[in-house]
């Protein structure tokens, strides 16, 4: 006995950091419903291709967004009958987060700040709201933030993404004393910038690739 299928996708929220503000990249969608406005990245599992929806939203976002390699963790799965015009759904949504560099600019897609990215199609201000929240709940405990920067930074931009992030400023030996124990960044060696008054910066980068948290937090 058949069963109907229900329509099965995954959704990105790709966030980013563009002009000291929180961003999220949109995407103009090419077809019906909703033809013309911009939506939340996502489309279609493809069965035939895809290895799981990780593999999928990956594909997505390369597709999409011309952004590969970044940081990606599954946020929640929303479901229902309202949430497409089309049929019943399910999408898999995901979290994204690529410094402004990783996010080349195209026609079909732009960056938009969080705070006037509202009245998307379907169910897309819930997920990004959801995502939202994400981040910064994670902002607060784990290294999700660094994700936002470039390949190399200083501390002060380190400090600053993560003020960026939470919406709020933080005390500087406070914050050191937190990355000191996450173990999150490691200095680069012999590599210096110009402070803001001409003085020698040390730069960093990310102990590694993997997300760091507080132990006691998980």
């Amino acid at each position: 006995m058949e069963y109907p299928r229900p329509l099965t996708m995954v959704d990105v929220v790709l966030f980013t950091i563009a002009d000291d503000t929180l961003s999220v990249v949109l995407e103009k969608r090419a077809n019906a419903p909703f033809r013309g406005r911009f939506a939340l990245p996502g489309g279609y599992i493809h069965v035939d291709e895809d290895e799981d929806a990780e593999d999928s939203a990956r594909r997505v976002l390369a597709a999409k967004c011309g952004v590969s390699d970044v940081y990606l963790e599954q946020l929640y799965t929303f479901t229902g009958r309202a949430r497409d015009p089309r049929d019943w759904s399910v999408t898999i949504a995901y979290c994204a987060v690529a410094p402004a560099q990783r996010v080349p600019a195209r026609a079909s897609t732009k960056i938009v700040p969080l705070t006037e990215a509202t009245g998307l199609p379907f169910d897309h201000d819930r997920i990004l709201a959801r995502a939202a929240t994400r981040l910064r709940d994670k902002a607060t405990y784990s290294s999700l933030p660094g994700f936002l920067l470039p390949e190399t930074f200083t501390y002060p931009q380190l400090q600053r993404v993560y003020e960026v992030v939470t919406g709020e400023h933080l005390d500087t030996s406070s914050f050191r004393r937190k990355t000191l124990e996450l173990r999150m960044i490691e200095p680069v060696s012999s590599t210096q910038e110009r402070g803001a008054r001409g003085r020698p910066a040390q730069l960093y980068r990310l102990a590694d690739q993997t997300l760091r948290a507080y132990q006691r937090k998980i």
